[in-house]
């Protein structure tokens, strides 16, 4: 994570004015260290932190007190980490993104669930028959395997409504569920020169007009193939249908289930087993949710104040990316399960210390090879 970048985003907001000795490079520390050791409580946090004393200097920080890092995480805004955020999925998906013309972004959300003592206080008026707590929304790139925008609500807010606050690029395809079915959205990510793949609605009203032919080799999965269009210019709510270019509706068998699954998208080039492949492609941005609420901390919060569980679920997705740009930037072929695995059990090993240890031993034994080898000529 770039000092420099990161001193830039705390003077941008005037973020250090009043933070004393505890400023927010500290702060990022140590709730990363939380995220990467996977410390249960703020007094295993400082326990655990406060035992590497001898590697602080190194980064930049010092001893933390419970008190101190639980009354920050209340109090402080989260802008400073949001901007982090940001900037780190810049620097994960920037190295991959000039190796591929191919661009695939998944788009979904998923519950944070906050119920009992303290956090009722808070999560209660915005709560929903499913959902008690926060939501998550994700733009997850595919090539990279790493978010590329995110935002954190109420569970109340839409999804499409926050769909409105994704940046479009040129050239993307974009992949969501029916949960974001807007015509009006539709149609601002078809003037941005990029694609969508999602389903339609069941009551959708649609006219017809053109069968497209079919390949031999794809009748087994795609039914049918159309270009089609929105019949009416305004909904029966009086709405008006913003979406008026034509549309590809693609009918495909579904294996688990009767009922086939019915897509729409306005790439009209690409073959009906391609568009299909790509919502399939969908299933990714839910192993990643899965992915993060199992290996980091957000399913149980160190602080029940709205802007704690904030600053936890940021310094969750801050991790993730430094363990993917650390997969990145090394190479490794190992999963990122492993990689986390291998930081865990080595997260204050300073790499370059023990490669230059590494080197000084085999220079030592290449000169006494050489000492011997003069010896018995």
């Amino acid at each position: 994570m770039p000092r420099g970048s990161f001193d830039a985003i705390v003077e941008k907001h005037k973020a250090n004015k009043y933070t004393k000795q505890f400023g927010y490079w500290q702060h990022a520390v140590a709730m990363i260290y939380a995220q990467l050791s996977g410390a249960s409580s703020l007094r295993e946090l400082q326990a655990g932190f406060n035992g590497h004393a001898a590697h602080h200097y190194h980064l930049g920080a010092c001893a933390i007190k419970k008190s101190t890092l639980a009354d920050a995480n209340s109090r402080r805004k989260d802008a400073v980490f949001i901007d982090v955020v940001q900037l780190l999925m810049q620097k994960a998906s920037r190295s991959v993104r000039q190796q591929t013309k191919e661009w695939l972004c998944l788009l979904d959300s998923t519950p944070i669930m906050l119920k009992g003592r303290e956090f009722d206080r808070w999560t209660d008026e915005s709560k929903t028959h499913r959902t008690q707590g926060l939501k998550l929304h994700v733009l997850y790139d595919t090539q990279t395997e790493v978010p590329t925008w995110q935002s954190i609500t109420a569970p109340n807010v839409n999804d499409v409504s926050k769909a409105w606050d994704v940046p479009l690029q040129k050239g993307v395809t974009y992949v969501f569920d029916k949960g974001y079915c807007d015509d009006g959205w539709w149609r601002e990510i078809d003037l941005a020169g990029a694609q969508f793949v999602t389903r339609f609605k069941n009551n959708a009203g649609i006219g017809i007009e053109e069968e497209l032919p079919i390949a031999e080799a794809d009748k087994g999965i795609v039914i049918s193939d159309q270009l089609v269009r929105f019949k009416h210019r305004r909904t029966r709510g009086q709405r008006k249908s913003y979406y008026e270019r034509t549309l590809r509706r693609i009918t495909i068998v579904r294996e688990d289930k009767a009922t086939p699954l019915v897509l729409a998208t306005n790439d009209l080039t690409r073959s009906a087993k391609e568009i299909a492949q790509n919502y399939k492609e969908r299933w990714g941005i839910e192993l990643f949710f899965k992915w993060i609420k199992q290996h980091l901390k957000i399913k149980s919060f160190y602080g029940r104040t709205e802007n704690a569980v904030r600053i936890q679920l940021l310094t969750a997705l801050i991790g993730y990316l430094l363990v993917a740009l650390h997969k990145q930037t090394h190479q490794i072929k190992a999963t990122l399960w492993e990689c986390l695995c291998l930081l865990r059990a080595t997260l204050f090993q300073r790499k370059e210390l023990d490669e230059h240890r590494e080197r000084k031993r085999r220079q030592r034994e290449q000169k006494m090879n050489q000492y011997q080898i003069g010896l018995f000529a």
